[in-house]
């Protein structure tokens, strides 16, 4: 009986040793998109708070969800963009947010969080960290050599096999994201971007199959060197991404301008949140670090790093003016109005989808 009063006694102490050692692990682990934050902001939120950042990435929103589907990430908050995020909401992934450890929720900009709320309890779970669009990035020497007149602010440049068999002598890349693509094909054709119609569907693989043949490649995030170093001329992708590639083109000093344009067709308004997984090992930590990345000026620095808009109003006066007036990024309401918010897919559209967006990368 002494012997297992002494084992027990032991085990309980361990126990609680245990328990104290994970109370104080001061760290926040943080998945996020590559390329998508400056790292001065890691570095200070670990300064003034004591909390060290783990931060790991990823390209996309599909190996995102299969890490959350799965279970036991080990991650403390997420960035999964909203159309995703609504399904994750739905599959009980991740958790409510304690909206009383959010003191700078006030800050946020009602013109993001009305679109937001097409979203059912998006404010509950989750918090924006930036919004942007998905349009056309450019090399605006080389697609004006390849093809004079080019309609720059249209998909036409891409999606008409014709401007693409031109262009595909200086190379074309495509964003790797499914949902965004197809979306754009669809609006593209006239079809409603958020169709879940097998037959749709079809149509918009078949629009972009006859481009296939001139495509480069299809990526979440080369086509950003892809651009500034000039080895292709043209990209749909990330807004923001294709700003890295302005800028980075524009340093190097070699004489490639890059621009971006948004269809005059419309395109695709997404938001990419701020959320902490339902199994995350530190939510207090995770409460404090969406908590510091919603004040104004450190949001702000984000933004003139990535060239992301956020969805912080009072960040916007911390915002480099050449940004915030810029209406690629902070679009003014004509633009905002052609706009349109991705629904998410029901798990059998979504598996059509993907097919359909496989066999196009895929050439079969």
């Amino acid at each position: 009986m002494k012997l297992q009063l002494a084992a027990w006694s032991a085990g309980a102490a361990l126990l609680a040793l245990v328990s104290a050692a994970q109370a104080q692990e001061q760290v926040v682990n943080v998945y996020n998109w590559s390329d998508y934050i400056d790292e001065s902001v890691l570095a200070d939120f670990t300064k003034e708070t004591g909390i060290k950042v783990v931060y790991d990435v990823f390209d996309s929103n599909e190996i995102l969800e299969t890490k959350l589907l799965a279970g036991g990430s080990g991650y403390d908050v997420v960035v999964p963009s909203a159309e995703f995020l609504a399904r994750q909401i739905q599959a009980g992934v991740v958790q409510k947010l304690d909206k009383s450890k959010l003191t700078n929720l006030g800050n946020m900009w009602d013109v993001v969080s009305d679109r937001l709320a097409q979203y059912p309890d998006m404010s509950d779970y989750s918090v924006n960290y930036m919004w942007g669009t998905t349009g056309i990035g450019y090399n605006t020497k080389k697609v004006a050599e390849a093809l004079p007149d080019a309609p720059t602010d249209s998909l036409a440049l891409v999606l008409d096999p014709k401007n693409a068999e031109k262009l595909a002598s200086c190379g074309i890349d495509i964003l790797d994201s499914p949902s965004d693509i197809m979306s754009m094909t669809l609006n593209y054709l006239g079809l409603d971007p958020n169709s879940t119609n097998p037959d749709d569907i079809q149509k918009a693989e078949d629009a972009l199959l006859k481009i296939r043949p001139y495509v480069r490649k299809f990526h979440s995030s080369e086509y950003i060197n892809g651009l500034a170093n000039g080895d292709i001329c043209v990209a749909l992708g990330y807004s923001g991404d294709v700003f890295q590639a302005r800028d980075r083109a524009a340093d190097a000093g070699q004489g490639v301008d890059i621009a971006y344009s948004i269809p005059k067709e419309g395109t695709i308004m997404w938001f990419d949140q701020l959320a902490i997984p339902a199994d995350a090992p530190h939510v207090d930590n995770a409460h404090t670090f969406i908590n510091y990345l919603m004040r104004p000026e450190v949001i702000a620095k984000a933004t003139n790093y990535v060239v992301y808009a956020n969805g912080n109003k009072a960040s916007q006066q911390f915002v480099e003016p050449e940004i915030l007036e810029d209406k690629a990024v902070y679009p003014d309401q004509a633009t905002m109005d052609k706009l349109y918010v991705k629904r998410p897919y029901d798990a059998r559209t979504q598996r059509v989808v993907t097919r359909a967006f496989t066999t196009v990368k895929t050439g079969q």
